[in-house]
């Protein structure tokens, strides 16, 4: 489903991706897993057309979105949670859901707030009058609600209180049975090798190692060596 090959991309004159290569297949759920300032978030970003790449490519469905804006790769089926939640503070809950939804697909209000009953307990609420927690269920609803084919999820659950943490990942898992493929960034290793077919160690803007959950758990030193603060 998407493929990404050799991706270079950095900031100004600063080169932060160098060469980096990824796939996620159809209903696959695919880590990136590394230290902070590696180059996770900046992939994404590139992949997304938020920063512009200066080499490589990215391929959705087997066509090429490199370079494309943001607004056309989220129209092809990408839906993206980014890191820090960006809901806008001045519209209710609601309303930051409708304002981007899309269709046709199984994702509406009603999914959103069976997803997330707290969402339909505040859904009069601003976004701004949130939980740090609320408004990254409504972060990941609002994607949900463009009925994506490839959700990306940008530091899942950074500091969130447990409760929390632990619906996050109940919501993640009812869509990895329901099949939705999935790229997801976080720190939780034990979490993510539970519900992760297969992983990529990104250090220093290049992929250093990636395989599968059984994998990464039978090699505890990969953890120690480049995840471990």
């Amino acid at each position: 489903m998407l493929k990404v090959e050799d991706l270079q991309s950095g900031y100004g004159r600063s080169r932060v991706l160098f060469g980096i290569s990824l796939a996620v297949e159809r209903g696959e759920v695919v880590t990136m897993l590394g230290r902070n300032g590696m180059g996770k978030t900046t992939t994404i970003h590139t992949m997304m057309g938020i920063v512009q790449p200066t080499a490589g490519s990215v391929l959705f469905d087997g066509q090429p979105i490199t370079g494309l804006p943001p607004y056309r790769i989220c129209r092809l089926g990408i839906g993206l949670v980014p890191e820090g939640r960006h809901v806008t503070p001045n519209l209710t809950v609601e309303e930051n859901l409708v304002a981007t939804a899309r269709g046709p697909g199984p994702w509406n209000l009603a999914e959103a707030y069976r997803m997330f009953p707290r969402l339909h307990e505040r859904r009069r609420f601003m976004g701004g009058q949130l939980s740090g927690g609320e408004q990254q269920m409504l972060a990941i609803s609002r994607a949900l609600l463009t009925n994506p084919r490839l959700l990306i999820l940008d530091e899942a659950t950074e500091g969130l209180a447990p409760l929390i943490r632990e619906e996050i990942w109940q919501c993640i898992w009812e869509l990895k049975k329901k099949g939705q493929s999935i790229l997801i960034i976080d720190k939780n290793i034990d979490a993510l090798t539970q519900i992760a077919d297969r992983h990529y160690i990104i250090e220093k803007g290049q992929v250093i190692w990636h395989g599968t959950s059984e994998q990464l758990q039978s090699h505890p030193e990969l953890s120690q060596r480049h995840l471990s603060v």
